[in-house]
């Protein structure tokens, strides 16, 4: 049976849907999304991330090469393998310390269980060159500097396919405050990384913006509910 946080959530991307949508995902997309084998904590967080309008957004049609920067908990790997299909593949990058953790065992049951998706512990710029449709990194650069990111977006540049796009999502600060403590960065930071690795910005969403957020306490408070302000950008590697 379907939970009423998924009912309320599929009510929400037919709604959005009913606009006309431009990317081409998997058909069976909303379905494994709405899946009683997906887990429920990450259906919770449906509300705020918005993964049908995420990647819309991005362009993410079914049988890309996808590519999960820093997957972490899964999340978003969980999203692309949905919107992929079948006859797409997403690597799930948790780069060379997830293999000190359990020796890379969850990862690799994560990717299993999708069936398209391969765990990566390498780090990108490992990864072969050009051959990434689409990239994501979210919500790991907030405590990056212009020194650390510049081969970060680097590498991103290079694993891309020319045409290729990433997101990047992370969440807002505010100048003046402690933004690296409270898991906060600057959206002009970003941009500057972006564009300085040869990336062309071609969408700035307000997609995951939230009036709920004051930006005056860590993300993880639970004054917040887990609905914190975020950008939403998108960098696509000139042709």
């Amino acid at each position: 049976m379907i939970s009423l946080v998924k009912k309320v959530f599929f009510s929400a991307c037919v709604v959005f849907a009913s606009f006309g949508a431009s990317a081409e995902m998997a058909p069976d997309f909303m379905d494994k999304l709405m899946s009683d084998d997906r887990p429920e904590a990450d259906s919770i967080r449906d509300g705020s991330r918005r993964p049908y309008q995420v990647m819309n957004t991005l362009g993410v049609d079914a049988g890309m090469t996808v590519m999960d920067i820093g997957a972490g908990g899964g999340w978003y790997t969980r999203v692309l393998s949905a919107a992929v299909g079948s006859e797409g593949q997403v690597i799930a990058q948790f780069g060379p310390r997830a293999l000190q953790r359990e020796n890379g065992d969850a990862p690799r049951a994560l990717a299993s269980s999708l069936g398209n998706t391969e765990a990566l512990f390498e780090n990108v710029g490992d990864y072969h060159a050009n051959s990434i449709d689409r990239a994501i990194t979210a919500l790991n650069i907030h405590h990056s500097n212009a020194e650390r990111a510049a081969p970060y977006f680097q590498d991103i540049y290079n694993v891309l396919k020319p045409g290729g796009m990433v997101a990047v999502i992370d969440h807002i600060g505010l100048p003046g405050k402690e933004n690296g403590m409270m898991h906060r960065m600057l959206k002009t930071d970003a941009e500057s990384w972006i564009e300085a690795a040869g990336l062309e910005i071609v969408v700035d969403s307000d997609l995951l913006r939230t009036n709920a957020d004051d930006h005056e306490h860590t993300i993880t408070d639970p004054v917040y509910g887990r609905d914190v302000d975020r950008f939403l950008i998108v960098a696509r590697k000139p042709i």
